[in-house]
This record gives structure tokens, sequence and C-alpha cells, in this order.
């Protein structure tokens, strides 16, 4: 594997200005850097590193869903009192920041897909798709309007410079690494984001930074929860978006036997195995499918759960050649969140289609949940797409 740096080497010549930490062959005050503050002790530490550094930072925080709900809660980002310690960061370090009004954008583009997937019988992951639809779409772009030479934010990931350009890698810490989530960012994006956490070895050591800096936030609890999701209750807020959503029905075994009833399929996941209330069974049953049409919840054996061929759609490739040029990659993959890479064969079916095997069968495989692409170290990402039912 060839060696890599985390910007471009030093320009060669005898007038040339040294390359700043951000990839710049220019003073850093020469140097305008957008950081998107959620108002969390992440994207906060970055903008004081780049202030302190000497870059010309400038703070834009987005509001993404109603200010006056999200005002009680904490944990969450870019809404209420999260907004409001971004604009304490901005004001004590002394760079001028920006609230941008993105509600509309992200209940059109992020919030109504979550819902319609949920009562489909999917697992959507919201966070992915928020990174892709407005972080690095509408606010890079943003960014670009205000003559920013880059954008940086607060994830975990390391943004490397291999033979073809700028590369997304793992970050540093496996525990905190992000990667999973930002498998749609281009690499047109790629070259324009910078990512200054990935190096860090451990969220203690970007809390020692936020100390060092004296942020109001560095004692601030991370966010937990999906934004707009209070304390993790998915049917509550369905059932708000999509008024009758919550329609009973029966659970069925994978023969189609009546076990029990249920009071909507919005109350359930794919591998659930409590809260069924059909028990006194021989063998733990799980969730092994969800058939939101016919308002069924199928449950099976733990075996039923396994799953070897993944169909993926939306791709996303970040793998240099064509990801279709092949009649198949060997990468490394990941189908939740949680999950570390596993070895699978990846079978292009077009240039954003492809059917993934998994060499080792994964329970509780998901449509709506991403699968991404690594490579074989499982530090690379080559991109990644949409798990669907097939």
């Amino acid at each position: 594997m060839s060696t890599m740096s985390t910007e471009p080497p030093m320009l060669t010549g005898r007038t040339a200005p040294p390359v700043n930490s951000l990839g710049f062959a220019r003073p850093e005050r020469d140097t305008r850097v957008v950081v998107a503050m959620s108002g969390g002790v992440d994207s906060s530490v970055v903008a004081a590193q780049l202030a302190e550094q000497g870059y010309d930072v400038v703070g834009v925080t987005l509001q993404l869903y109603d200010h006056g709900t999200a005002l009680a809660r904490k944990g969450a980002c870019c809404a209420g009192a999260d907004i409001h310690d971004a604009r304490r960061v901005a004001a004590e370090i002394g760079f001028p920041h920006y609230v941008l009004d993105y509600e509309n954008v992200f209940r059109d583009t992020v919030i109504d897909e979550f819902a319609d997937s949920y009562l489909a019988g999917a697992t959507p992951v919201p966070c992915i798709r928020c990174n892709e639809r407005v972080k690095f779409r509408d606010l890079l772009e943003t960014a670009r309007e205000l003559e920013a030479d880059c954008m940086a934010t607060g994830h975990y990931v390391r943004r490397l410079i291999g033979p073809d350009g700028p590369e997304l890698h793992c970050a540093a810490d496996a525990g905190r690494d992000q990667s999973y989530f930002l498998f749609p960012t281009t690499t047109e994006q790629l070259a324009y984001l910078r990512f200054p956490l990935g190096h860090l070895t451990s969220k203690a050591e970007t809390r020692r930074l936020a100390a060092r800096y004296g942020l109001v936030v560095a004692d601030k609890p991370d966010s937990q929860d999906i934004c707009f999701v209070p304390d993790g209750n998915y049917a509550a807020v369905i059932e708000k978006l999509r008024p009758g959503a919550a329609e009973p029905g029966e659970i069925v075994d994978t023969d189609g036997n009546v076990l029990g009833r249920h009071r909507g399929v919005i109350h359930y996941t794919v591998g659930q195995r409590r809260g069924l209330g059909i028990g006194g069974l021989a063998v733990p049953l799980y969730v092994v499918k969800l058939d939101a049409d016919a308002r069924r919840v199928v449950v099976g054996p733990k075996e039923r759960l396994a799953t070897r061929v993944v169909p993926v759609r939306e791709i996303n490739w970040l793998g240099g050649e064509p990801f279709d040029s092949r009649g198949e990659w060997r990468l490394s993959v990941r189908v939740r969140s949680t999950r570390p890479p596993v070895e699978a064969i990846v079978r292009p079916r077009s240039a954003t289609e492809a059917e993934v095997e998994l060499l080792a069968p994964e329970q509780g495989v998901s449509p709506g949940q991403a699968c991404v692409f690594y490579d074989n170290d499982g530090s690379q990402v080559f991109g990644g797409g949409w798990i669907w039912a097939g």
C-alpha cells in the first residue's frame, strides 16, 4: 500500500509558499474556512483550533427542525439550545457566525422520507440522508457562496491524499469512526471538505482540547438520538407525521400462522425479540420481516435472521476505476453502523446497483440500512449504497 498524507505535499521551487494544514499554498490568514457548527463539542473544537491557527473562520449552524419544540431538549443538534451554544462559542473566540433556516429543506429531503420508509417496513438512517442532502450539498454550496476555500466539520473520519487525489478513510479511533454515515460523499465534495478531528485517538482528547480553548461546551454530553426523534421514540414521531399510521394487524410465523396481534408495524424492527407479546413458545422468536402492505409482523427463529445475499442500490462509488468496470469486487462491507466490516463479494448490476454476497451470513440485515464498502483492511471507504428488499 502506498504512503499517503493528510494533505498535498509541499510545493517545490524557491518562491513557492509552504502548504498550510488545510492543504493550501497560502498563509492561514488568507484561507477562509466555513465550519459546520452543530453546537456540540466536536465542531466547536474544530472552529476553535482553526481560529487559533490563524485561519479566516466562519461558523455556520443550520436550524433543521421546529425551534420551539427543541428549546428544552438537550443532546440533539441543529436546534434550540444547541444553536445558542454555537453562537456563544463563536462570540467568545471572535469569528463571525450565521444561523441558516433549513427547516423546510430538512423536512422535505429527510424527515418525510424517514416517515415513509418506516411506514413501508424499512429501518431508515436519516443522519446519512442529512449529510448527503443537506450538509454536504446545500450547506456546502453556501460555503462556496461565502467564498470559503473549504468547509470543515467535526466528523470522525480522515481525508487522506492518495495517488488519485483525496480519499475517505476511517477515523484513527475506531470507537468514534463515522465513516458509515458519510458513504454518499462524492469525490467532488471530498475535495472541498476537511475533517480535522479524524486523527484523534479518543473523545477524551477532543474534550481536553475543548477545555484548553475554554469552550463552554467542553463537558456537554454527546447527542445520542436522531435529532428530531426525542428519547428515541420513533413510533411517536411517525404517528405525529402520519396520523393513523399505527394500525393494528397480525403477528404471524414464517408459514403464515397467526400467533397474535400487534399495535402497528411502526412499533417493530427487524431483529426485535422483546415486546412481541407472544410468550409461551418453545423457542424464542424474532421479527424477521415487516409486511407493511398487509400490516403483518413476521416472526421466526434466530437463524431466519441470517442473510447472505444483499441487494444494494443508489451506490456512490469512491474506488477510483468505474464501479461497473469489473464483474466483481472483493471488499469488506458494513451492513449496520454498529457492525464491524466483513468480507464480501460485490457484483455490480449497473453503475448504481449491486448484489452483495456476504462470505459469512449476517443477522438482522434490514432494508433502509446502508451497506458501506471498504478496502480489505477496513480502512479506506470505497463508497456504498442502500439495502432494499429486492
